[in-house]
């Protein structure tokens, strides 16, 4: 079928005049909206869908959405047969979201199922954590994290609270491309709405505090600054600070204002240093000794604490979840908690210093595919057997225990305050506790490369990419001899020594190759799941003996990282 057929599909009175009028327009215009609105399907992935906002089969909008769930619906009926099936519903501030949550709402209560449908916006990890406190079936929340205003998303979890994974993605994916569109059902029943309050911000902080905090040391004499970049955390966050006791809490207030146009950032995303700039500025006036951010759904953070020179640096990700978890697994070893029946949870694109760290203290360090539901899935397969301490991947994502199962900034946010006040009290810094963890176990290095590739074309480049990477793997690496190459795709591990292939079927087929050399640098390849991206993960590791050395040390692995980048024609 061509584009243009499936654009006058839409010309029925399936679809609302306004849609039938935007269409009618770009055909007659001959536009090239037409194309790249119709050209395929939004794709409802394993969890969920993202994309720009707009008409069409690969825009989200009010049909998509609703397909999505009414697809969701079909799958709940067939699974809890006979049973009153409940789901929450949350959104963050971006366009839109508020109606998308009430129109999901519609689609599942005309579908019979009860809704608890949260009033404002809040967190993604609150939604994850409401599923599991009010025992519902499933959970949606729409988001598009920190993408581009233009962009909404949705994901749906499942009753562990955890983001939905095999059998249930794949069950739930058949179930959304077998609904037409004009079998959606829209016309809701209120009656089966429960409307979600403030009442369970307390609840979700309270756990948050119980799962986060060990050491009640300084909290009144750290000097904090705090931003939700516009997102959903102003309403969580300052509030559990507050209740953990730390007092000195400076906000940055033009960015703790609820806006999806995110007028004073670029891009509110805190891996990215302008995300946080207002905030670094706010910390030179207030002599800040920690600054934290979140992205606009709030489970993501960004932390920037003071260097060796006393200046405010972010941290990357890897190295805020090598603190938060270095610090956990020592606080449980003094509580004599680790049994050897314990793990973490990290992902194959996430630095190797946590199994290092999972080593030190006796404790199994779990490793998954890219995403939180892989963590989650951890827990939910190692229930009743093993317990889950912590679990991080590189961007800028951390949880702490299992009350919530997916990652989660509020509880984040609240265990590095006690670490930065902790080593405030002990005439120290976090990021000296950073160089102490790397003397210890290691020095490791990353750098991330974004190639984006826009549309159809910028689609079909990245899968050549792959292919390039995958068929020709390059045999040297910033001077070292490529000595494994791990194909997740084939589920194949390549000696290139000699020539010797190995099975992994331990993880699930996935679009990813891991390079290893020789001398320990690891670079990962893989196209984002949610962005026209192919994400290089690059980490490269020395060895370091005081702090001292650790400008020099970053300065030689930085350059390190620049030769893989050229040596890959980044």
């Amino acid at each position: 079928m061509t584009t243009l057929e499936k654009a006058k599909l839409w010309l029925t009175d399936t679809f609302d005049e306004e849609t039938q009028t935007t269409i009618q327009e770009w055909i007659d215009a001959g536009s090239d909206e037409l194309e790249d609105s119709f050209y395929k399907e939004l794709e409802f992935g394993t969890g969920g869908m993202r994309g720009i906002m707009g008409v069409g089969t690969n825009r989200l909008n009010k049909y998509t959405l609703g397909q999505a769930t009414q697809g969701l619906a079909n799958y709940l009926h067939q699974s809890f047969p006979n049973q009153e099936i409940k789901v929450a519903i949350a959104y963050d501030v971006r366009h839109n979201s508020k109606e998308f949550g009430k129109m999901c709402a519609d689609v599942l209560t005309a579908n019979g199922i009860k809704v608890l449908l949260f009033k404002e916006h809040r967190p993604t990890p609150e939604l994850s954590f409401t599923v599991r406190d009010k025992k519902c079936n499933a959970g949606i929340v729409l988001t598009a994290s920190h993408n581009p205003p233009e962009y909404n998303g949705y994901k749906v979890y499942w009753n562990d609270g955890a983001q939905i994974v095999p059998p249930d993605d794949e069950n739930i994916i058949k179930e959304v491309y077998s609904v037409k569109f004009n079998e959606i059902k829209f016309n809701g029943n209120d009656d089966l709405i429960e409307w979600v309050g403030p009442e369970q911000d307390d609840v979700y902080i309270d756990a948050c505090m119980e799962n986060s905090l060990y050491q009640n040391v300084g909290r009144d004499n750290l000097n904090i600054v705090f931003t939700s970049i516009h997102g959903t955390t102003y309403a969580t966050v300052p509030q559990a600070l507050a209740k953990a006791g730390f007092k000195k809490v400076d906000l940055v207030r033009e960015q703790m204002i609820p806006s999806g146009n995110f007028p004073t950032v670029d891009s509110p995303n805190p891996e990215e240093p302008a995300a946080l700039e207002m905030a670094m500025d706010l910390a030179r006036i207030t002599n800040g000794d920690i600054v934290l951010g979140t992205d606009p759904d709030g489970d993501r953070l960004g932390i920037a604490v003071r260097n060796l020179e006393g200046e405010m640096q972010l941290l990357n990700g890897n190295q805020t979840n090598t603190i938060l978890t270095y610090y956990i697994l020592d606080q449980w070893k003094k509580a004599g908690k680790i049994t050897g029946k314990e793990f973490i949870g990290s992902t194959i694109v996430t630095s190797d210093i946590f199994i290092d760290i999972a080593e030190k203290f006796g404790v199994d360090c779990k490793i998954g595919l890219t995403g939180f539901k892989w963590i989650g899935k951890m827990i939910r397969d190692f229930e009743g057997k093993e317990k889950f301490v912590c679990g991080g991947e590189e961007s800028f994502g951390f949880m702490t225990g299992d009350f919530v199962r997916d990652k989660d900034s509020c509880g984040s946010i609240l265990l590095a305050c006690e670490i930065a006040a902790w080593c405030k009290a002990n005439d120290t810094t976090m990021f000296e506790y950073m160089i102490e963890i790397y003397k210890d176990l290691g020095m490791y290095y990353e750098g991330l490369v974004n190639v984006v590739r826009k549309g159809r074309t910028g689609a079909e480049e990245i899968i050549q990419m792959m292919k390039d990477f995958r068929e020709n793997p390059p045999a040297e690496i910033a001077g070292s001899k490529v000595a494994i190459v791990k194909d997740f795709q084939e589920q194949t591990s390549l000696n290139m020594m000699d020539n010797e292939k190995s099975v992994m079927d331990d993880i699930p087929k996935s679009n990813v190759l891991i390079y290893y050399t020789e001398d320990g640098t690891k670079v990962c390849v893989r196209p984002s799941g949610t962005e026209p991206k192919i994400k290089f993960y690059v980490s490269v590791k020395d060895q370091i003996s005081s702090k001292e050395e650790f400008n020099e040390k970053a300065a030689a692995l930085g350059e390190k990282i620049n030769q893989v980048k050229e040596d890959l024609k980044l």
